[in-house]
């Protein structure tokens, strides 16, 4: 990039060159940030494939989501990049979600408080309150409304402050089931004030906890769905993603791992740039873990190293491992905690018993309960499913399971698949209240994730900032994803939107490689 050969923006993007490492929603994001004003991108992503863990599989006649199944209307971020991209129309609004909770004593199966806050009743004496706490952790957690405000509004710590209040029985029986089950995580470690802002602010106006979750409620807009997904699958979105991109003119390579970085001069640039060396990669075979869930760096399926990619602005965009692997002593010991390994387990089932569905469709486990963490039935969930499977059989089924959480081993690990289906399938019969046999299932589904921390979780927010500070240093580089914009493609989309929006500034003033230390600044 040489300013002195262009005069207008315009000319200024289209000397820069920016290459995307990671094809996954963020990195797709960036891509399309910087094509948009006419830089020179290229993308390379060492899977087949792009989307990272939005997947899908065809199941049964019907393409299905496997990974990510919705995204959250809160802030509006996605629901504009959705619209930009063409899929307006394609927007779901998902049936009635009552939530359950499994594993309470007795194998008794309940639904959640109606108006509580992630689990946090309103009503300590309410029946379905009591029928999951009894008569003791009733009236314990009524003690809230008599209990003097001692830290007024100050508590970070949901599982604490849920604890202090209310006791342990609504920690463990409603509010850990329900973390446990959305971010896969413990409830001490969900940053209260991210997780339901404005609650400790209630607590304060009000006195108790309780108080505070019935003025929270009072102040909601239930006239939107908190969540929407995309008829016919979130892989649509990809879709819409890859075909914008080929029209803007970005490179976009498949199967190309980047295996290091290093600065160097740029071709006909009159400062140092970057290069970006890569290598072809084949697919694992199906015995070994699908790419993307790759988390030491590792490329498993390198072979044959390729030129490298010269570029004034590199973007990492992949997972931790290899994000770290490649950002190397850069990262000047700034740490990450360690991400999560989730495995989900989809499967098509024929069974009149789920017609009513009598529980659910979203049911949550008691922490300690043995096998699956969230059980969905997702026919249940989003009408066109509903609508495609029965289409193929009168009386079928989407049920998805979910094992593992933040610190433990998901049930399934160490299974194989058949054994991993048969467990999902008894999680799904306990926790639905069905009893399904395994000659119901039609077709089955396993699906293995790495999850970042949640952009809920406490300090996450310091630790991305730490990542960012080191990095400012490096003049043309960025990191992005959901290891430092936490999980969800709320928080991804519009973390990759403003890292992206910092490289297009800087291209366009013609700023030098070497002169980006401000222009790349941490959030």
């Amino acid at each position: 990039m040489n300013p002195d050969d262009a005069s207008t923006p315009s000319q200024l993007a289209a000397q820069s060159r920016v290459v995307v490492i990671g094809g996954g929603i963020a990195g797709l994001v960036a891509a399309l940030e910087c094509a948009k004003i006419g830089m020179r991108v290229t993308l390379v992503e060492a899977s087949t494939r792009l989307g990272g863990t939005i997947r899908s599989a065809e199941l049964a006649g019907v393409s299905v989501d496997v990974g990510t199944k919705c995204f959250s209307t809160r802030g509006g971020t996605v629901r504009a990049l959705v619209d930009e991209l063409g899929l307006s129309d394609e927007v779901e609004t998902p049936g009635p979600r009552t939530q359950w909770v499994a594993g309470l004593p007795g194998g008794l199966v309940a639904p959640l408080p109606a108006g509580g806050v992630l689990g946090i009743p309103e009503n300590a004496f309410a029946a379905e309150v009591l029928r999951m706490l009894g008569w003791r952790g009733a009236w314990r957690a009524y003690f809230d409304r008599v209990r003097p405000v001692l830290t007024i509004g100050t508590e970070r710590s949901l599982g604490r402050l849920v604890r202090t209040r209310m006791g342990e029985l609504v920690r463990d029986r409603l509010v850990a089931p329900v973390t446990r089950g959305v971010y896969a995580i413990d409830p001490d470690d969900v940053d209260v004030d991210l997780a339901a802002p404005g609650l400790n602010a209630a607590l304060t106006r009000t006195g108790s906890l309780s108080g505070g979750v019935v003025q929270l409620g009072e102040s909601r807009d239930d006239t939107e769905s908190a969540i929407v997904g995309i008829r016919g699958g979130m892989t649509r979105l990809v879709d819409a993603f890859a075909a914008r991109l080929i029209e803007l003119g970005a490179q976009v390579q498949l199967e190309t791992e980047a295996t290091a970085l290093e600065r160097g001069v740029v071709e006909a640039a009159p400062g140092a740039g970057w290069n970006v060396h890569i290598a072809a990669t084949t697919e694992p075979d199906e015995a070994g873990d699908n790419s993307d869930n790759n988390t030491d760096g590792a490329g498993e399926g390198a072979t044959a190293p390729l030129e490298p990619l010269h570029a004034d602005f590199v973007i990492v965009a992949t997972e931790e491992g290899p994000a770290r692997a490649l950002l190397g002593a850069r990262l000047r010991g700034a740490q990450v905690r360690p991400t999560t390994h989730i495995e989900v387990v989809t499967l098509v089932l024929d069974d009149a018993g789920l017609d009513s569905a009598p529980h659910g469709p979203e049911v949550f486990a008691v922490a300690g309960t043995p096998g699956a963490t969230t059980v969905t039935h997702e026919s249940a969930v989003w009408p066109s499913l509903a609508e495609r499977l029965r289409a193929e059989a009168p009386h079928r089924h989407l049920v998805r399971v979910s094992f593992g959480v933040a610190g433990e081993s998901p049930a399934t690990a160490g299974l194989d698949d058949g054994e991993a289906t048969a467990l999902a399938l008894a999680a799904a019969s306990t926790m639905l209240g069905v009893p399904l046999a395994s000659d119901a299932i039609v077709e089955s589904h396993r699906e293995r994730f790495v999850q970042a921390r949640p952009a809920v979780a406490i300090g996450r927010r310091d630790e991305a900032a730490a990542v960012r500070a080191a990095l400012a240093s490096e003049p043309g580089l960025v990191a992005i994803g959901a290891w430092l914009a936490g999980s969800g493609l709320a928080q991804v989309i519009p973390d990759a939107q403003v890292q992206a929006e910092a490289v297009r500034q800087a291209a366009l003033r013609g700023a030098e490689p070497g002169n980006q230390r401000h222009a790349l600044s941490p959030e």
